[in-house]
């Protein structure tokens, strides 16, 4: 099967940086180049149109058009236009997008079109408890509306999205996948009393609450140390430009001595870093399924995470981890404080946590399951 993904992201040095979602889309990708199945992305927002092959897969990079008021319109016609002649010339059976902005909400393609939920505009902001721009929630409507099929990363995803936007479709859930051979336990030795946090440093994902958090250890433990790893982002909320500068101002002036933040790293040094760690900690209000989660449980690394929504479709609180709200200050310091204390729950929490990804998100089991999608929507548009 020629499978390919439509993205505005995606990790390699020719198409940039990555977040989450080309991260997951990499891994995916991987596994159904394994199965024996042809894989193609697209990614558009690019410097420049490119062409090129690696690891198996055959990339086009897309420049975006420029044209006041018609910048989107001329991009997506643009994307069509690729993507029919792909299919033309039998490069592509069936196309993969995520829900952002409804990038396929006036793509016509030739093929059947997925839409994945990772999180729209739409859902974040309501996560966010902030306002949603209208052509956003139109467009990302619009395309789930059309789509010949739906994807979602977990089953709370799913159902709010299907609130937010009054959908009456079904969704098929599949989580995101992790190649297992990637995240295995270095022979790294642990450093005692270090937390690790690893993700953008953004308002959503708990980086304001941190700083209150790490406080709240450090009046019983002077010796512990906060790793941070990630962008700096800005705060749209409060209009300032660096969120990381915010988190200063809010760590007392004994705790803001243990932090060290590390910036955005390369990938293969963040593995090492989730190693050395003790404990990872995650007090985000707004993911659909956190792939920062399944990297670190891959690794069985303890974990302190928040218990908003899609955290009980990862980890089982007080079985492979610790949930707890994000602002409940108090509460989640004493939960990695008694971590931090406890190496015998640690390994037990991190054994849990290994057991549940290669049960439910080794990446073969989540490319087997995405395959068996896409040929019955195949199937289907081909008999309607």
């Amino acid at each position: 099967m020629n499978i390919a993904f439509l993205t505005p992201e995606f990790p390699h040095v020719k198409t940039g940086p990555s977040g989450g979602l080309g991260t997951s889309i990499f891994n995916l990708a991987k596994g159904l180049i394994q199965s024996g199945h042809e894989v193609s992305v697209l990614v558009y927002g690019q410097n420049e149109d490119e062409v090129f092959n690696d690891n198996g897969v055959t990339f086009y990079k897309i420049k975006n058009i420029k044209l006041k008021g018609f910048s989107r319109f001329l991009t997506q016609n643009k994307i069509q236009r690729l993507i029919n002649n792909l299919v033309k010339n039998n490069k592509i059976d069936i196309l993969e997008a995520p829900d952002w902005t409804g990038i396929t909400s006036n793509i016509h393609s030739t093929c059947p079109i997925i839409i994945r939920l990772h999180g729209s505009d739409t859902y974040f902001c309501y996560l966010e408890d902030r306002p949603v721009k209208f052509l956003n929630q139109y467009y990302e409507k619009k395309a789930l509306q059309k789509a010949d099929g739906l994807l979602s990363v977990s089953r709370y995803t799913a159902d709010l999205t299907k609130k937010l936007f009054s959908l009456h479709k079904e969704f098929m859930i599949i989580p995101n996948g992790i190649d297992l051979e990637g995240f295995s336990n270095r022979e790294i030795e642990n450093e005692e009393n270090t937390i690790l946090y690893f993700g953008t440093l953004i308002r959503k994902k708990g980086a304001l609450e941190l700083p209150l958090i790490f406080n709240e250890v450090c009046k019983n433990n002077k010796n512990v140390k906060l790793i941070l790893i990630g962008r700096d982002a800005s705060d749209i909320l409060s209009g300032n430009t660096s969120t990381w500068k915010m988190m200063q101002e809010l760590f007392d002036t004994r705790a803001i001595q243990n932090v060290i933040y590390l910036g955005s790293v390369p990938y293969n040094e963040i593995k090492n870093s989730i190693a050395k760690a003790s404990v990872c900690v995650f007090p985000t209000f707004a993911e659909a399924l956190p792939l920062s989660w399944i990297e670190a449980m891959t690794m069985n690394k303890a974990i302190v995470a928040s218990n908003i929504g899609w955290a009980n479709e990862v980890i089982e609180d007080s079985v492979s981890g610790f949930l707890v709200h994000p602002l409940s200050h108090k509460e989640y310091a004493q939960k990695i404080q008694e971590l931090l204390q406890n190496e015998k729950l640690r390994f037990q929490f991190g054994a849990q946590a290994r057991k549940k990804v290669e049960e439910e998100f080794c990446i073969e089991i989540v490319a087997k399951k995405n395959v068996e999608f896409y040929e019955e929507i195949i199937f289907r548009c081909k008999n309607d």
